[in-house]
């Protein structure tokens, strides 16, 4: 970005989100505009990038700049600190020298780019039971392991680290549904925590600007969580500048007072017509694992919204189309043409089907990140067909035919993907399968040649030894 674009950045007005169109009753599908001093603005409905450890899985931050339209990340804290309590992590140590933001200069992260914070990674893995929550912590998955963070932890460190959004920290149950009792207490922690949060923004250097905060909301109704609510429309209402959704029950009861704020996705929808379902109920910004999970999958993501005219007359009545294209399939050996037929992304203007499978194949790295680039760049024109169709007013006419026309899964998994890491699934117990496949295996018939022998016993004689392949004996002449 140039010095003449960064400084028209710079001068956004303070609004930070604008609704341009919406329904009548403010929870339908809505267009908005994300705008923050110094970044981008972001269109909304629109999705965030994922990372791992700070980085778009496959993507390194050139590539990002150069060959994605990513206009925004989301970042789990979780990531970075495997060694606190008892150690300091090094990205609370490392100071920038022009006093900028230290995470995003600590993940080099390009400055254009909106930079979200949480306390975990999405998709989040569930805490053991071993590992609950407690009045004072939560459970994070690090490195090394799962590990508590205290909440008055987390507010500190999330104040200096210089994101641009920070999602306030709640008791949210990854994996787990919240029972009565359950709910009762989760909604007395969180209203705890975000006091707290508040009460330290508040109390923090007044010539620091401070990134937007983002009130979790329990993943249940808001009559469920009623004190939660009135204590974010009254004692909070000024400090807090968006929400983030874990379910969509959430919004369900929604109180008008709240309405306006944008709000953050982090239910995890499984497929493209999931998408449209949270957008159809009035989420701004989404983060989709099956983006990186396609990827990881080898699966080259295909499908375009609003559905082409052609495609949807040509499909009514014939078996869906399928939303990806697995390119582990040995028939795409010898095709020369792009992924996507029109696609404009880096990957399918620059090889074709015949290299991504030859890549994949012979485990080639490379292979996964010209999918992660070409994958990106399909939500991102998916999202823009969305915008679009609603400004249009023609969403829910244009969710039916994608529906019609367009598998409701994505294709199952072939191929064997990239080593998967501690962190990306938890262990079920004892005598589980091994999650990634040895690289080495014997050939032929090794291993029948192995368990048919044995080995000889302490005081074999040297007869037995010949018998069993470890010795000749020698003939005296």
């Amino acid at each position: 970005m140039d010095t003449a674009e960064h400084s028209k950045l710079g001068q956004l007005p303070d609004e930070m989100f604008t609704i341009i169109q919406a329904a009548s009753n403010g929870f339908g599908p809505r267009l908005g505009r994300l705008a923050l001093p110094g970044r981008k603005p972001i269109d909304t409905p629109h999705h965030l990038g994922i990372t791992s450890r700070g980085v778009v899985p496959h993507i390194t931050q050139d590539n990002f700049a150069r060959s994605t339209s990513i206009s925004g990340v989301y970042v789990g804290l979780e990531d970075f600190i495997e060694k606190a309590p008892s150690q300091t992590p090094p990205l609370y140590k490392f100071k920038p020298p022009d006093a900028s933001s230290p995470l995003r200069r600590f993940i080099a992260l390009p400055e254009q780019t909106l930079l979200v914070l949480g306390a975990r990674r999405s998709p989040p893995l569930a805490a053991p039971s071993a590992n609950p929550n407690t009045n004072e912590t939560v459970a994070v998955s690090t490195a090394v392991g799962f590990r508590t963070l205290r909440a008055e932890d987390y507010a500190e460190a999330v104040g200096g680290l210089g994101a641009d959004i920070v999602v306030g920290l709640g008791d949210i149950p990854f994996g787990r549904a919240l029972g009565s009792k359950r709910m009762e207490k989760a909604t007395d922690r969180t209203i705890q925590w975000m006091q707290d949060h508040v009460t330290l923004r508040r109390h923090g250097d007044e010539h620091t600007v401070q990134a937007k905060l983002f009130a979790p909301l329990l993943p249940v109704s808001c009559a469920n969580q009623q004190f939660y609510i009135d204590c974010l429309t009254q004692d909070l209402a000024s400090d807090v500048s968006g929400l983030a959704v874990y379910d969509l029950a959430s919004l369900e009861d929604l109180p008008d007072s709240l309405a306006h704020l944008p709000r953050l996705g982090f239910a995890e929808p499984s497929s493209p017509h999931e998408i449209l379902r949270h957008v159809a109920r009035g989420i701004d910004m989404l983060t989709i694992p099956f983006v990186i999970a396609a990827t990881d999958a080898g699966i080259a993501l295909d499908f375009a919204f609003p559905t082409p005219a052609s495609m949807a007359n040509t499909h009514g009545h014939d078996a869906p189309l399928p939303l990806g294209i697995d390119m582990w399939n040995i028939a795409h050996a010898a095709d020369l043409s792009p992924l996507s037929k029109g696609c404009t992304c880096y990957t399918c203007t620059s090889h074709h089907r015949a290299y991504l499978q030859h890549l994949l194949a012979a485990k080639e790295m490379l292979g996964w990140v010209l999918l992660q680039i070409h994958n990106h760049h399909v939500i991102d024109l998916f999202f823009a067909g969305v915008r679009r169709s609603i400004a249009e007013g023609v969403f829910e006419q244009e969710v039916e035919r994608f529906g019609q026309v367009y598998d409701s899964r994505l294709p199952e998994k072939t191929g064997q993907g990239p080593r998967i890491r501690g962190y990306q699934y938890k262990s079920e117990g004892p005598g589980e399968a091994k999650k990634n496949k040895s690289p080495f295996t014997m050939l032929d018939d090794g291993k029948e040649k192995l368990a048919d022998s044995t080995l000889p016993s302490a005081d074999a004689d040297a007869g037995e030894l010949e018998a069993k392949g470890f010795a000749e004996k020698e003939v005296q002449s």
